[in-house]
């Protein structure tokens, strides 16, 4: 879908000229900027946003908070930083994550190549120059050798499909973009729409305040306990006297996050041992210490089965109302195929009186109301209505540009039947167009900063080749993404992952094709194969 007028753009306009464009100013587009300065590149980065934090700029609902301990989200790139950065917690919050981000930008200086507000509307690649010709939202005309989609995963937000939605006369927000000045519910009866990561973050903190608060649950999801607490100094400087290990071994791992040890395969163990390993996993608040206890769970149905049955019968030991219990219960999907969540006690909130889960399975929304929400024959009467409805992942941030590639080709025509890349980095038809953790990459299957450094670090070392060697055009052979594409494919086939209607697959998202968007097969395999084509001179890239 695009969504500019298509006309082709014409050079002898251009406002602005760079090495590299990069669209996005979270973690990736400032590890870029800084790297390509340092590289002698000129380099500007665009955003929508008013500053820097990409995710952590938007969605900043209440409760929101990272899943990946801080200690692990964090760059790597610089000794000297990871040293001087204190977190305060085991998971850091929004607005904690957000000063990490412009602590960043200050560290390096990054302000004066980063340009807000700015929203990219079209990139079309000219074969007359071998560059790129992008316009924005604010009237620019760029002219650039590269362009680096620094878009994010999660940047696409979108609204459920309910009748009537513009009919309410209440107040509506978004999780993904919640007001700056934050939103008070005290007095309020309000409605939540559905029951992703941001909903479990933020409905025990809405619901301290809120008179009432009715959640609408379509599908539940596992989530376990955060056992969020203040990190302890100690801990923290024995982590920092050893940071360059543990960096090197968060890189090699499958996550992107070291675990002790090699997990065995589930029924290698005996029952007893199974219990041991998911209750130590559920009291670390460690969503890769009970998902990983086991090397096969992601893998073998009957092994999920038991790490999922474990997690349904601590959300029945927690949740009084038997029948409230069941319905926050999943069992008509593997635990790990739709992202796992981490709460505070988010399952305990429904103990509350002033709290009502909708089971949307057995009452359907029939459509949204003037006053409130219609369910069945009952028309649920609130004050605001939360929408926790997600993204269209993935994909969303590049499909709603109009990129137009070699002979006037469509990024989002060609991804018409899922994404095609070579290494989730580059895309056929499109010369010196990179995307940093995109689909068919490691991505939201890992630790993303782990990921973004090493895409970053992998590009950046692409370009040097290129100016060393006198190359000015990288483009992926069809072959070599034909055979990334199956390869990722046949990966993600032989997992649990397509047994869920999840983000993952692309099945929230109506008319989206179903296919398995990320590449399971571990950060650590995955970095050895980028290596490898790197070192055989960029195999798989044409080169002129």
């Amino acid at each position: 879908m695009t969504n500019v007028d298509t006309r082709p753009l014409n050079a002898d306009e251009a406002t602005a000229t760079y090495d590299v464009m990069i669209v996005g100013a979270g973690f990736a587009g400032m590890y870029l900027l800084h790297k390509l300065r340092g590289l002698g590149f000129t380099a500007r980065v665009f955003d929508a946003a008013g500053g820097v934090g990409g995710t952590w700029y938007w969605n900043r609902y209440p409760g929101a908070r990272c899943d990946v301990m801080s200690i692990d989200y964090s760059f790597s790139f610089d000794p000297e930083l990871e040293q001087e950065w204190q977190w305060s917690e085991k998971y850091a919050t929004q607005p904690e994550i957000l000063r990490y981000a412009n602590h960043v930008a200050d560290r390096y200086d990054l302000w004066p190549d980063m340009q807000f507000e700015t929203r990219i509307e079209a990139a079309h690649w000219n074969e007359g120059l071998g560059r790129w010709l992008v316009t924005t939202s604010a009237g620019d005309l760029v002219s650039t050798g590269h362009v680096v989609m620094a878009v994010g995963t999660l940047s696409a937000p979108k609204l459920p499909e309910i009748p009537g939605i513009e009919s309410y006369q209440g107040a509506t927000y978004q999780t993904q973009k919640w007001p700056h000045e934050g939103v008070d519910f005290t007095g309020k009866r309000v409605a939540v729409i559905g029951t992703g990561s941001s909903a479990i973050q933020s409905i025990p903190l809405i619901a301290a305040q809120a008179t009432h608060t009715t959640v609408f649950q379509r599908t539940p999801n596992y989530s376990m306990p955060a056992g969020n607490r203040p990190l302890d100094p100690a801990e923290v400087a024995t982590l920092k006297a050893n940071y360059r290990d543990y960096r090197q071994r968060a890189k090699e791992s499958f996550f992107g996050v070291p675990i002790e040890g090699e997990p065995k395969l589930c029924f290698e163990a005996t029952e007893e041992e199974r219990q041991a390993t998911y209750q130590a996993g559920w009291d670390s608040g460690n969503l890769v210490g009970l998902i990983g206890g086991f090397a096969d769970i992601l893998f073998n149905k009957e092994a999920n089965d038991t790490a999922a049955e474990f997690i349904r019968q601590q959300i029945r030991s927690i949740v009084d109302d038997p029948e409230t219990a069941e319905a926050l219960c999943p069992k008509d999907y593997p635990v790990g195929t739709k992202r796992p969540c981490l709460d505070t006690n988010y399952y305990q909130t429904f103990n509350k009186p002033n709290v009502r889960l909708v089971n949307l399975r057995q009452t359907p929304i029939t459509e949204i109301t003037p006053k409130g929400i219609k369910v069945g024959d009952e028309e649920i009467e609130v004050d605001a209505i939360v929408y926790a409805t997600g993204f269209d992942a993935m994909t969303g941030s590049f499909t709603r540009v109009d990129i137009q590639g070699v002979g006037g080709v469509k990024l989002a025509e060609e991804w018409t039947n899922g994404p095609r890349t070579y290494l989730g980095v580059a895309m056929t038809g499109f010369p010196n167009f990179w995307a940093v953790t995109g689909p068919q990459s490691p991505s939201v299957l890992s630790n993303m900063m782990v990921s973004i450094e090493q895409h970053v670090d992998w590009i950046t070392d692409c370009l040097v080749h290129l100016r060393d060697k006198g190359y000015t055009t990288i483009e992926a052979e069809a072959s070599a993404q034909e055979a990334w594409v199956e390869h990722s494919n046949e990966l993600g086939n032989q997992t649990l992952y397509p047994l869920a209607n999840s983000w993952y697959m692309g099945a929230n998202v109506p008319g989206k094709p179903r296919v398995f968007l990320p590449y399971i097969g571990g950060c650590g395999p995955y970095r050895e194969r980028c290596n490898e084509v790197a070192a055989k001179g960029y195999e798989g890239f044409k080169l002129a």
